[in-house]
């Protein structure tokens, strides 16, 4: 078949990853983003976006809270946290009929939920690179590690098309790699981020060496290890060959610089929703991996006790709340 061209994108989500994803773009194609709130899209039609770090650019974007203001679309990239996925596209619906739809999101079945709501190709993704959204018009690009991409297998985007995607995020001066079987990736990420987001989350902590620190009996590493070799049994239970090691994943990402920092210390995004006092991701990311865990039979306490801690967490916001 042939490939149509991908000459306009819209980013929905303007976070700090839906906002490198914008940013870069604008340099090879017309780019636009779908935002939640009226007032951010008019600050990002004024004054553009500013991106700093690990690269530096001024990008022109359209901007705009309504689907119909940004003309027809060939890339959609769903940048949302998955909590907000099905609001982005029941929003999304009736619109972009041409367009191939890609999730990049933590977790697992934010595809289906797209699903749902129109026809589109979808091609999965999960990323790597991570980001600072200093305002809504500034960006820092922190992280410049890959977004991998592959066809969803219930309605794939043709491989080819999937390639085509991730030569433009590569000519726009980002990391891809494509997969014709996103799968072992997909499950390679989940299992890494099931681990450093719930840690993060409970412990306080930003991702940091200690995380890879198994010296001593204290350090954290040992219970990063004990989740991840959790989930990894998972995996090979649902007959799943990984395609890196999450625990390899994890001392390489610890060992990264960070821009303006002498130590990586990125904060996952659970850590910055427990900050926030938001509701977190725990059960698209954690709680998947122990949802096929019982599926598989495959015991994960330390995984279920991760997501039990985290959802109490939750549970005592709202109950602070409730006695205010």
């Amino acid at each position: 078949m042939t490939t149509r061209p991908i000459k306009r994108t819209c980013v929905a989500g303007a976070g700090a990853i839906g906002s490198l994803f914008a940013g870069h773009l604008a340099s090879v194609a017309e780019s636009t983003v779908l935002t939640r709130r009226t007032e951010h899209a008019a600050r990002l039609n004024e004054r553009g976006l500013r991106v700093s770090g690990k690269s530096e650019r001024q990008a022109k974007v359209l901007a705009s809270t309504d689907p119909a203001e940004l003309g027809d679309v060939d890339l959609v990239i769903i940048a949302t946290k998955a909590s907000a996925v099905e609001e982005t596209a029941q929003s999304l619906a009736g619109h972009f009929p041409n367009a191939l739809v890609m999730t990049v999101q933590n977790g697992l079945g934010c595809e289906a939920v797209v699903a749902e709501y129109g026809d589109w190709p979808i091609i999965s993704a999960v990323t790597f690179m991570s980001g600072n959204r200093h305002s809504d018009v500034h960006v820092e690009y922190e992280l410049d590690t890959a977004t991998w991409m592959g066809p969803w297998a219930r309605r794939p985007a043709d491989y080819a098309q999937v390639q085509a995607a991730a030569a433009l995020i590569e000519a726009a001066g980002l990391k891809a790699q494509p997969f014709p079987d996103l799968l072992p990736a997909q499950w390679s990420k989940l299992i890494f981020n099931a681990a450093v987001n719930s840690i993060a989350a409970v412990s306080g902590l930003p991702h940091v060496k200690a995380f890879a620190a198994c010296d001593q009996l204290q350090d954290l590493g040992h219970v990063v290890r004990a989740m991840m070799d959790e989930g990894k049994a998972v995996a090979a239970a649902l007959g799943i060959a990984l395609y890196e090691d999450p625990w390899e994943m994890n001392v390489e990402a610890t060992s990264h610089g960070s821009t303006g920092s002498e130590e990586y210390a990125h904060a996952p995004s659970m850590l910055e929703d427990v900050r926030a006092r938001r509701p977190t991701e725990i059960d698209w990311i954690t709680g998947a991996i122990v949802r096929a865990a019982r599926q598989a039979g495959v015991p994960v306490p330390v995984s279920e006790t991760l997501y039990r801690l985290v959802k109490a967490r939750e549970a005592s916001w709202r109950l602070e709340q409730r006695n205010h």
